[in-house]
């Protein structure tokens, strides 16, 4: 992206986030998909026993971490060491491709590394965003199929919409992807849970910080709820598609270095 391509991005996300623009987010006390499933292509659901050692990625391309295994921590996984000084800064992964390769350029010229948790339908719509994160330094996981409320649905369905994603990330990068998180929900039920773990990720990734950027309230907002909220090994709740969260992000960012906080990837800091 060149500079005058990156400040038409950014003032049109500052443009739209004053607007109050609303893009689908990952709000668990909003249901903005209407339990609709888009229709996609691509692979089809994986059988049982979906591992993370998958296929060899498209040539050219770079794998993604497998699932991350933590020895001594919960299965359900909501903050880091407390002791140290790095935050995740994690993102539902849907949205305006520019939006979201803007917010991961401002990102890397701060030198941070971010989790991104992808919708397999938005995969199947924007494969090269996979490339696109996985080449930033960033971390890539799995956010369901297609963002339903997973937690309500029969295990059947429930099952599908984690292999459908951990399909689609195979193919893509070779791997089921780092992490698992529930689509409209905080924390995974029991049930939930151990599809995850029968699909191939050993832990469930919660939030301990709820940006509440969904709800598109503008970027000072956003800015104001993450830093009144983080500390030292929270885990950070924001979403890909959001102008307002384009626009907040240089300014969190800043924030957290002021304090002599990092942000870094969920794997690097819980391991």
């Amino acid at each position: 992206m060149t500079s005058l391509d990156r400040r038409s991005v950014l003032r049109a996300a500052a443009s739209a986030a004053a607007a109050g623009a609303l893009v689908s987010g990952c709000d668990p006390h909003r249901d903005d998909d209407s339990g609709a499933v888009r229709s996609a292509g691509g692979p089809s659901p994986s059988g049982a026993g979906s591992s993370g050692a998958g296929h060899p990625p498209p040539a050219g391309a770079r794998s993604a971490r497998p699932p991350t295994r933590v020895p001594g921590l919960p299965v359900q996984i909501a903050h880091g060491p407390s002791n140290g000084r790095a935050v995740a800064l994690t993102f539902h992964g849907r949205g305006d491709p520019r939006m979201a390769a803007a917010l991961l350029a401002e990102a890397e010229r701060a030198g941070a590394r971010v989790t991104v948790l992808a919708i397999g339908d938005w995969l199947d719509e924007q494969p090269a965003m996979a490339r696109r994160i996985l080449d930033g330094g960033h971390e890539l996981g799995n956010h369901t199929m297609h963002h339903r409320n997973i937690c309500a649905l029969a295990a059947a369905e429930a099952y599908a919409e984690i292999t459908g994603c951990a399909d689609r990330l195979r193919a893509l990068t070779g791997t089921i992807g780092s992490w698992f998180r529930p689509s409209q929900a905080q924390r995974a039920t029991d049930l939930v849970t151990g599809l995850a773990r029968k699909a191939g990720y050993p832990h469930v990734l919660s939030y301990d910080v709820d940006s509440l950027d969904a709800n598109d309230p503008g970027a000072p907002a956003v800015r104001r709820t993450v830093l009144d909220a983080v500390g030292p090994g929270s885990i950070v709740s924001l979403h890909l598609g959001h102008a307002g969260t384009v626009a907040a992000l240089p300014p969190i960012l800043d924030g957290l270095r002021r304090r002599g906080l990092r942000a870094v990837t969920t794997t690097e800091l819980v391991t």
